[in-house]
């Protein structure tokens, strides 16, 4: 049986045989009780572990386990859900979380498909979620054939806009999810004297932009809960015990969750 992927290696198709993909150059890659399959050589890692790590991943999920980025998570699906795209990649998708839901809102008359470098992270949403496809694989040579993806999804992670160009058909769409302008302010005056907005993306070369939406919420947040928003973030090494202690002498945060959902087209 063929199935979507190609060979990480030679680019050539692969096929399934029991609990293997192999192509016909013989490169094989097997796939875990999870359901997910590895497709990151270890000649291609630049580390031992490459992405993120355990207590990385289980910050995420605990603090994805609660409602406070579902309006996010929720505005995300409807997009695409709206858009109706037959084969959705999520490139450096963590966990799972908004895999998920993508695939939940599409249905089963669409395919979707979840990948990244980080193998604890893979595992737990292979194991979480059953519908989308996902695979420890690198979001800079994704192991598809061009233009074979409708829409190409980046939350919180690295535009690789060569390789998203590549992936898209003609009429595809780059979907790009970044902090918004006041994103986390109230945690980040924490610990910066002059706290500076974040930036709208930048337009990846070879794109266009076709329109953007910002979406933002004031939430109150259990300091508990705080801890583990902190650990996702990319100034968490910022915060010294001085800080966390800080916070701990309040029970909740008022903290403005701010996020940029902006879409690209190909030049």
């Amino acid at each position: 049986m063929t199935v979507e992927y190609r060979c990480p290696i030679c680019s050539e198709p692969l096929t399934r045989n029991g609990n293997s993909l192999g192509c016909a150059n013989r490169h094989q890659f097997d796939f875990a009780k999870e359901g997910y399959v590895n497709l990151l050589p270890v000649q291609f890692k630049r580390s031992k572990q490459p992405g993120d790590n355990l207590d990385m991943v289980q910050a995420r999920r605990a603090f994805f386990a609660t409602s406070h980025y579902q309006f996010l998570q929720q505005s995300l699906a409807n997009l695409i859900a709206y858009k109706s795209p037959n084969t959705v990649i999520d490139l450096g998708c963590g966990e799972g979380f908004y895999t998920h839901a993508v695939a939940d809102a599409l249905g089963t008359n669409s395919h979707v498909y979840g990948l990244d470098i980080s193998k604890p992270a893979i595992k737990y949403a292979a194991k979480r979620y059953a519908q989308p496809k996902f695979s420890v694989a690198s979001s800079k040579d994704a192991p598809f054939n061009n233009g074979f993806a409708d829409i190409v999804l980046s939350i919180f992670a690295p535009v690789f806009a060569t390789e998203s160009a590549r992936l898209l058909d003609e009429q595809g769409t780059l979907i790009v999810v970044s902090p918004g302008p006041n994103h986390l302010y109230e945690l980040k005056q924490q610990i910066y004297e002059n706290v500076h907005l974040h930036d709208a993306p930048e337009c990846p070369e070879g794109f266009n932009q076709v329109e953007q939406n910002l979406i933002q919420e004031v939430h109150s947040i259990e300091t508990d809960v705080i801890f583990h928003l902190i650990k996702m973030t990319p100034f968490a090494w910022k915060f010294k015990p001085s800080h966390f202690e800080d916070l701990s002498k309040q029970t909740h945060h008022d903290v403005t969750l701010s996020f940029l959902i902006t879409q690209f087209k190909k030049n």
